[in-house]
C-alpha cells in the first residue's frame, strides 16, 4: 500500500487527489428539508397525515432486546427525561418521512456506555465526509453554534446514528417521500388554494364590467376608472359582501366568464393529487378517506397491506440500525439483539388466526412442533 502512494507521489498525483476531496469539511444536503415540512407537512393535510400514520404506527411496534436483562431495554423504554421510547420513535420515524434522514444522538458521560438518547433535526445536520467517502463525523449547527460528533476510528463507534432512505444519485443524504411527492403536493395545495380564493370571491366565477357610453364611446375617463374599481373593492369583495347587488349606470354592463365543467373540476384534480401523495409514502388512500379508491375490498385488508408494506419496514429498519448502532457498546453485558414483537400488532391478529387455523388443523403435528410453527414458547415444566 505504502509502495503505491510513494509512486503516486512520484508521478506529482498527491496533489491532485487532496484537491478532488478536502476531507473534514461539512457537506450540506441540496435539498431543504425545513421547506418540506412548512410546505408539505404543515400545509397539506394528505402529506401530514402519511407522516402522523406511518410514524405513529412503526414507532407502536414494540421493541423486544435480548437479553432481557441487557441495558439497552431500558434506555430504548426511556431514552431521555423528556420522552418515552414511543415518543422518541415517533419523531425519530417522522423524520425520516419528511427529510429522508434521521439522526440520533447517544449522549454518555465521558467513554461510558450512553445513558441518554435524543432525535436531533436534519435541517441542522451535515454529514462530514472522509478522505475515503465515508463519513467521518457530523456537525450540529444551531445559528452560531456549530457541535461536531467524530466517529471513532479504531472501534468504528459514532454518537451519532444516521438512518436515510435510499437514493440513487446521493453519496450521504436520503431521498424523502415528501420530495418525491412534491409535485402532488403543489397541486393539492394549489387546489385548496383556489377553492379558498372562490369562496371570498362569494362562490362565483370571475366576470368583466362592458362599458358601452353614450355615442359609441368605449372609453371611461380616468375619474370614474378609479371610482369604479373603488367602489367594487370595497363594496363587492371578500366573504362579507357575498349576494351584495352590483348598481350599474352610465353604460355599464355585467358579463360573467364560466368555465367547463372539465375545467371547473378541481376537486376530482385534487383527489388524484392527494392519490399519488398516498401512493409516494405507501399509505392506501382508503385509510385517508380518499373517495375513488377501490383497490381493497375493505378496511381491514388496507390496514394489513399498509402495515405489512410500510409501517413493519420501517420499524425493522429502524430496529436493525438501533441494534447495530448500540448492540455493543455494553461489553459487560455481552451483544444485544433488537427484533419487533410482532404479536403485539393488532393489524397482524388476522393472519394470526389463519395461521392458528391452519395448525389446529395439522393432526400429522405434534403439540410442540405446533408451538414452534406458532412462535409459542413452551410452557415451564415442559421437557425440551
Amino acid at each position: 500500500m505504502f509502495e503505491w502512494w510513494r509512486k503516486l507521489r512520484a508521478n506529482g498525483v498527491e496533489r491532485k487527489l487532496l484537491a478532488w476531496h478536502a476531507p473534514g469539511r461539512p457537506v450540506w444536503s441540496s435539498r431543504d428539508p425545513a421547506a418540506f415540512a412548512r410546505e408539505g407537512f404543515a400545509r397539506n393535510a394528505v402529506a401530514y397525515r402519511c407522516v402522523r400514520l406511518i410514524a405513529e404506527a412503526a414507532a407502536s411496534a414494540t421493541l423486544k432486546v435480548g437479553p432481557a436483562e441487557h441495558p439497552l431495554g431500558a434506555l430504548l423504554a426511556r431514552p431521555n427525561p423528556e420522552q418515552t421510547g414511543v415518543e422518541l420513535l415517533e419523531a425519530f420515524y417522522g423524520h425520516l418521512q419528511v427529510a429522508g434522514n434521521a439522526f440520533l444522538e447517544a449522549a454518555s458521560l465521558d467513554d461510558e456506555a450512553p445513558s441518554e438518547l435524543y432525535v436531533l433535526r436534519p435541517d441542522r445536520m451535515s454529514v462530514v465526509p472522509g478522505a475515503d467517502g465515508w463519513p467521518v463525523g457530523w456537525e450540529h449547527r444551531v445559528g452560531a453554534h456549530v457541535r461536531r460528533f467524530e466517529r471513532d476510528p479504531v472501534s468504528g463507534d459514532a454518537p451519532i446514528l444516521h438512518l436515510k432512505l435510499f437514493h440513487p444519485s446521493d453519496d450521504w443524504y436520503g431521498l424523502s417521500p415528501m420530495e418525491a411527492a412534491a409535485y402532488a403536493i403543489d397541486i393539492h395545495n394549489a387546489g385548496g388554494a383556489w377553492n379558498k380564493a372562490l369562496i371570498d370571491n362569494a362562490a362565483r366565477p370571475s366576470g368583466a364590467l362592458v362599458f358601452t357610453g353614450a355615442g359609441g364611446a368605449d372609453r371611461l375617463s380616468e375619474e370614474q376608472f378609479q371610482r369604479l374599481k373603488n367602489e367594487l373593492e370595497d363594496m363587492h369583495v371578500g366573504a362579507a359582501n357575498a349576494g351584495r347587488p352590483l348598481l350599474l349606470e352610465g353604460g355599464l354592463e355585467w358579463r360573467p366568464m364560466s368555465l367547463s365543467p372539465a375545467e371547473m373540476d378541481f376537486i376530482e384534480a385534487r383527489h388524484a393529487a392527494a392519490r399519488d401523495i398516498a401512493l409516494a409514502f405507501g399509505v392506501p388512500p382508503m385509510l385517508l378517506g380518499i373517495p375513488g379508491d377501490n383497490t381493497y375490498s375493505n378496511y381491514r385488508e388496507a390496514n394489513l397491506a399498509f402495515w405489512r408494506h410500510t409501517a413493519l419496514p420501517l420499524a425493522l429498519k429502524g430496529a436493525r440500525a438501533l441494534e447495530a448502532w448500540l448492540g455493543r457498546r455494553w461489553t459487560e453485558f455481552g451483544v444485544a439483539r433488537v427484533a419487533l414483537d410482532l404479536e403485539s400488532v393488532p393489524a397482524l391478529s388476522v393472519e394470526r388466526e389463519a395461521l392458528w387455523a391452519r395448525l389446529s388443523a395439522a393432526d400429522f403435528l405434534s403439540a410442540e412442533e405446533k408451538r414452534e410453527f406458532a412462535g409459542v414458547a413452551a410452557p415451564a415444566g415442559a421437557r425440551a
